[in-house]
Formats: structure tokens, C-alpha cells, sequence
């Protein structure tokens, strides 16, 4: 937003004063006369090293990226498993829940977690978050055959842990980076797309090779052995400030609140193609391994778009780059995807809706963070990503209700043919399409020009 005026930035209210620790950075005579230091201090761009050690940091919030991201993007593969081996008789819309449960709880618990932060530190909540995820995989394996229990583990234990993970790895980097905030989220993101390609792969093979059970204990103890020393050497560069669990101000500004809502509703599109991709692949008469390797591709795309979206960002403007985000999240649904009953047009797709799906979990944090600055910046990224819980949530079990009631079996089902996916295809299109018009009129509404960088 650097062409924009003074005027067009959002700070609605005074920061609190920053502690007298944080102000050695201005010096001796800094700390010893606050009074005379800026008020919070620490926290502008200008103090902000852009560099350093936050490039250690946004390198370990990428691996712990990796594995809260594998399970969130690959929770369509092992889905698939457990509907081909322990839950044949459960509706494919109930096991659905489960993985939309731990999805709308990383994403609503997000403002709570930035208060523990402030207590514990961000080092101990991501060092929690990643032994919470590793034990509900762990758990998972020990009660594949009841769809219940996996509600405690897949959903509500790991959706803790992804949380607290997910909610470090989007404010931390703020702190050490202003002019490559972009470039820095973009990083954090690629190892979450990275994850989610390798595990689809991953998981498929072990399935096949050791069983569901393994499968979940094997990625509980990785997650385990690689994530624990990543979280632990994310530390703080200025002690947290005290914050409002919600800052209603920030809801005076209309860009701001057409941004949460174009979140908020495009949401209810993102997890559809990943989670379903497999079963859809089988209704073409493509293979279960076709149909993992898909979602693998889609993945792949996916980090990809994570990482281009983040210097996008930094050059074309991140709302910008959010508008284009959400354009083709939608085209690639309505246009792409119903007509694929090939290989080759839903390889389009896959490749095509991973790259505007993994851009939009770049663009959106750096829209929030350029709007408010570093000192708010956690507490307004939590409150945008809470409101995401409705769409984690509901959507992909609507696209689920969706499909049973056009004719689509609970397994899937070999040779059903697009028609039965197509109301779930047109939900989810027509929502993603609903974001994007929220987007274009906070673009408008932040500036005029079609052509300026905000």
C-alpha cells in the first residue's frame, strides 16, 4: 500500500506504550527517557530489521508450516483411506466433519491463542501446538473404526494444535519483517504447500504399504522428531503487547470489514477440491492412486501459489493480488471443473484452483498487516482467519450433503460421472465468486486508480 495516502491507512486507535525493555533498540538514553522515544516504539517499520534473524525464523515457521498444513491439505487422502478400509458403513458427509471440525477450530481459536502468546511466548504456544498435533495423530491410530473418537483427535486435538501453530506462523514473521513481509509469508506458506504435496504422496504409499493405523502413528512421530527443535527456535524479537481478545475498532473501517467478509465467505470454497478430488477422481473411473497424486499436484500448486503470491504482494500490492487471488479460485471452479471428466481438464484444474488456493493464505494475512502495521497486526490476522471458522466448518460437509443428494455414493463410488458432483461444484464457485466481489469493492474503496499498487 506504499502509493497510497496517509489518509487511506488504517490506524483507528492509539497503540499501547511499549515496554521499557523493548526501547533498548533506540539506545541508552532511549530507555533511560521512554518518554522521549515514539510511542510503540519497537513496533514500527522503522525499527523492524527486515532481515536478520527473522529469515531463521520464517525458515522454521515453514516447517512447522509443512506438517499443520499435511494435515489440514491432505485430510481428503486419508479420508479416502478410511472410507475404503475402517469406515465404509459412516457417510462420507460425517467423516468429512471431522477434518472440518479441527479446520474451523485452527481457524477460531486463533484469538485466544494470541492471548496465550502474550503470556507464554510464541517459542512454548508453537512447541505445544506442534505435540498437540503430533498426539492426536498418534491417538488417531487407535481409533480409525470409531468415527467419534476421531472427532476428539482429528478434530478438536488437532485443531488446537494447528491453531497454535498456524496463529505463531502468521504473526511472528511480522515482527522481524516490513518491506519483505510479502517475500517472508510467502516462504512460511511454501513449506505449507510443500507439506501438503509431499504427505498426499506420502500417505497414499504408507496406507497402502502398513495400513491406516501406521499411517497415523508414522506422521504423529515425524511431525513429532522435525517439528519440535523447528518450534523451538522461534522466538520473539519484542515482548508481546497486551491486546483486546477482539479490537472492535477495526471494524469501523469498510475496506477492512469487506476484506474479513470476502474471507469469511470465500472460506466455505477453499477445502472442497482437496478434500474431494479423490473421490471425484474414482467417479471418472480413475484410480485411488490417480486420484492421490491429483491432490498431490493440487498441493504442489498450492505451494507454489504461496510462494509467488508473497512477492507479488510486495510488488503489485497486496490487495491487488488478493482480487486476483479470488477471480481465479472462482473461474478455475465454474468454468474448469465441470467439465472434467478426464484426466487431462481435471489435472487443469487441480493445478490451476491449488495455485489460487495456496495465494490465498499469502495475500490475505499481508492484506490484514499492511492495513494496521506490525503492532496490531497479530490480534487483526487472528480476528480475519476466526472469521473463516464458519466456512472451515460447513463447507466441505455442504458439498458433501450436496453430493449424496444428487445421487453420489458414500464411497464415491467408480463410474457415477461428473453430473452427481456438479451441485457441489456450483456451491463452491458460486461462493468463492461471492468473495470476489467483496474484494473488488474494497479495492475500489481503497483507491480508484485501476492500475495503483495497493
Amino acid at each position: 500500500m506504499s502509493s497510497t495516502t496517509t489518509e487511506e491507512r488504517i490506524e483507528l486507535t492509539e497503540l499501547a506504550t511499549t515496554d521499557r525493555a523493548s526501547l533498548t533498540a533506540y539506545g541508552t538514553d532511549a530507555a533511560q527517557n521512554p518518554d522521549e522515544v515514539p510511542e510503540d516504539a519497537a513496533y514500527s517499520t522503522t525499527a523492524i530489521p527486515d532481515g536478520g534473524y527473522g529469515w531463521m525464523v520464517v525458515f522454521c515457521c515453514s516447517i512447522t508450516a509443512f506438517w499443520s498444513n499435511g494435515v489440514i491439505n491432505c485430510w481428503g487422502v486419508l479420508q479416502a483411506a478410511l472410507l475404503d478400509s475402517s469406515l465404509r458403513s459412516v457417510p462420507t458427509s460425517t467423516v468429512s466433519f471431522v477434518g472440518s471440525l479441527g479446520l474451523c477450530l485452527s481457524a477460531g481459536l486463533g484469538i485466544f491463542v494470541v492471548q496465550f502468546m502474550r503470556w507464554a511466548g510464541s517459542r512454548r504456544t508453537s512447541m505445544a501446538g506442534v505435540c498437540l498435533m503430533s498426539a492426536s495423530l498418534i491417538s488417531s491410530s487407535f481409533c480409525t473404526a470409531e468415527v467419534g473418537a476421531l472427532f476428539g483427535t482429528m478434530g478438536i486435538l488437532a485443531g488446537v494444535g494447528m491453531s497454535m501453530v498456524y496463529t505463531v506462523s502468521n504473526g511472528l514473521p511480522v515482527q522481524y519483517f516490513s518491506g519483505h513481509l510479502g517475500l517472508a509469508n510467502g516462504i512460511v506458506k511454501l513449506g505449507g504447500g510443500i507439506g501438503g504435496c509431499v504427505l498426499a504422496v506420502a500417505i497414499e504409499a504408507m496406507y497402502r504399504r502398513v495400513g491406516i493405523a501406521w499411517t497415523f502413528r508414522i506422521q504423529g512421530l515425524v511431525t513429532l522428531a522435525t517439528g519440535l527443535p523447528a518450534a523451538y527456535m522461534q522466538k520473539d524479537r519484542v515482548r508481546l503487547r497486551s491486546v483486546p481478545l477482539v479490537d472492535t475498532s477495526m471494524f469501523r473501517s469498510v475496506p477492512f470489514v469487506t476484506v474479513f467478509f470476502a474471507g469469511a465467505i470465500g472460506s466455505f470454497a477453499l477445502f472442497v477440491p482437496p478434500y474431494f478430488l479423490p473421490l471425484f477422481a474414482q467417479s471418472i473411473n480413475l484410480s485411488s492412486s490417480t486420484g492421490a497424486g491429483l491432490v498431490a499436484a493440487f498441493n504442489a500448486c498450492n505451494a507454489v501459489g504461496r510462494f509467488a503470491a508473497g512477492p507479488l504482494c510486495d510488488k503489485i500490492g497486496p490487495v491487488n493480488m488478493f482480487l486476483i487471488t479470488m477471480i481465479l479460485n472462482a473461474v478455475s471452479m465454474l468454468a474448469i471443473w465441470p467439465v472434467s471428466d478426464t484426466l487431462a481438464p481435471l489435472a487443469v484444474f487441480a493445478a490451476l484452483n491449488g495455485a489460487a488456493n495456496g495465494s490465498f493464505f499469502t495475500t490475505l494475512p499481508t492484506v490484514v498487516a499492511s492495513m494496521f502495521g506490525p503492532g496490531r497486526a497479530a490480534v487483526a490476522m487472528s480476528m480475519a482467519v476466526a472469521g473463516w471458522s464458519g466456512g472451515y466448518l460447513m463447507g466441505s460437509p455442504i458439498a458433501g450433503y450436496l453430493l449424496q443428494a444428487a445421487g453420489g455414493k458414500q464411497q464415491g463410488g467408480q463410474g457415477l460421472g461428473v453430473e452427481v458432483y456438479r451441485p457441489a461444484i456450483f456451491y463452491a464457485g458460486g461462493v468463492a465468486t461471492a468473495s470476489s466481489l467483496f474484494v473488488l469493492f474494497a479495492r475500489f474503496k481503497m483507491a480508484k486508480k485501476v492500475v495503483e499498487k495497493v
